[in-house]
């Protein structure tokens, strides 16, 4: 990277920050439905495992959670429901339409529009700026609703986001967090969901998520007050997830700790968590990483995107080799989260198929 480019980028920085700083304007004003859409959104919704018909069910126990190539997403998972995804934006408002395009993205590459928007405003992302408490009480609403455990994407504040989700759904009792209802934006007066594989009630607490990814999290953004508490645990990822996968970007001043240098960056596990770490090319835009909706506009980049095999290894630097043909912008950054979405829509709908089924139980309040 040039001296003209780090000083241009210093300056880009120095002005985001700005702006975060004066307008917090990367906030969402929710609003409830009225009673009566409450209850018929609620009337709409498919209550507990998604039930699969027998003839999708052999052929999604066959397939290859790492294999799952572009027709076993049309021909069979595009048929079943999905795991929702809970997308979390940074501060300012401009990152919101690049996490709705991340949303496109998917929507582009087979994934469901209903797993991606909120049931009450068909928004695409949570703001960094609601609270961790409300995000995962949310999260457990819509598992105990829908039979399949949602997974999350962070971007910058987003990310560090998060991770604070994950160490609140780790806490150890007493630790409680009420259940939040989507419909109506109000917390309920509970702390357990049914659990709609096994029929029994569970604390919110303890839930354990299948993924979760974050970029571009740390850095000056550390410096604001509400990641104050993240100071010293953003980059330890504890067992309330299954895989997490941390994308680090030097010369990110805004999300990368010592100007993104160094291992300090990666996060580690604090016991089973599968966590690996991808570096990204240093010519990627700390701001504009989720913009990825383009992709799809190619059907060759689309077919590169849909064979692509992340490295085994814990930390990697992936590449392109060799050219692509239109704008492959932050390709790599899309073409990681996406494997490591379809391979846990599969796992999620092989763990439902695998569930004995669950013994009636009174309904929770």
């Amino acid at each position: 990277m040039s001296v003209f480019t780090s000083v241009r980028r210093g300056f880009q920085v120095a002005g985001m920050l700005a702006a975060l700083l004066l307008t917090g304007c990367g906030h969402i004003d929710r609003a409830a439905l009225p009673p009566d859409r409450v209850a018929l959104t609620l009337a709409s919704l498919p209550k507990g495992a998604p039930r699969i018909p027998p003839d999708l069910a052999a052929r999604v126990q066959a397939l290859n959670p790492t294999q799952v190539t572009t027709r076993d997403v049309q021909e069979v998972l595009s048929k079943l429901p999905a795991p929702r995804v809970v997308n979390i934006h940074g501060g300012i408002a401009s990152v919101i339409p690049r996490m709705a395009s991340f949303s496109q993205f998917l929507i582009g590459m087979g994934y469901p529009a209903s797993s991606l928007t909120n049931l009450s405003d068909g928004t695409y992302s949570f703001s960094c700026y609601e609270s961790a408490d409300k995000i995962a009480g949310v999260i457990a609403w819509h598992y105990e609703q829908e039979g399949l455990r949602p997974m999350m994407v962070g971007h910058s504040q987003g990310g560090m986001q998060v991770v604070k989700i994950l160490h609140k759904l780790a806490a150890e009792p007493p630790a409680k967090l009420a259940v939040w209802n989507p419909l109506t934006w109000e917390e309920e007066d509970r702390f357990e969901i049914r659990d709609p594989l096994t029929g029994r009630s569970r604390p919110v607490v303890g839930l354990v998520l299948p993924y979760a990814t974050s970029v571009g999290a740390g850095g000056l953004t550390r410096l604001l007050p509400n990641q104050w508490d993240m100071t010293f645990r953003l980059r330890s990822i504890p067992d309330s997830v299954e895989e997490f996968t941390g994308f680090c970007l030097k010369f990110d001043i805004l999300g990368g700790d010592l100007m993104g240098y160094g291992s300090g960056n990666e996060f580690e596990s604090d016991g089973t968590a599968l966590v690996r770490n991808v570096w990204l090319p240093t010519e990627y835009d700390h701001g504009r990483i989720p913009d990825t909706e383009h992709l799809v506009r190619s059907p060759e980049l689309v077919e590169w995107i849909q064979r692509y095999q992340p490295s085994p290894e814990p930390v990697s630097t992936p590449t392109v080799e060799g050219s692509l043909h239109g704008d492959s912008e932050n390709i790599l950054w899309a073409a990681e989260v996406w494997f490591h979405i379809k391979k846990h829509w599969v796992l999620e709908l092989q763990r439902v198929l695998a569930a004995p089924a669950p013994a009636p139980q009174a309904a929770l309040p």
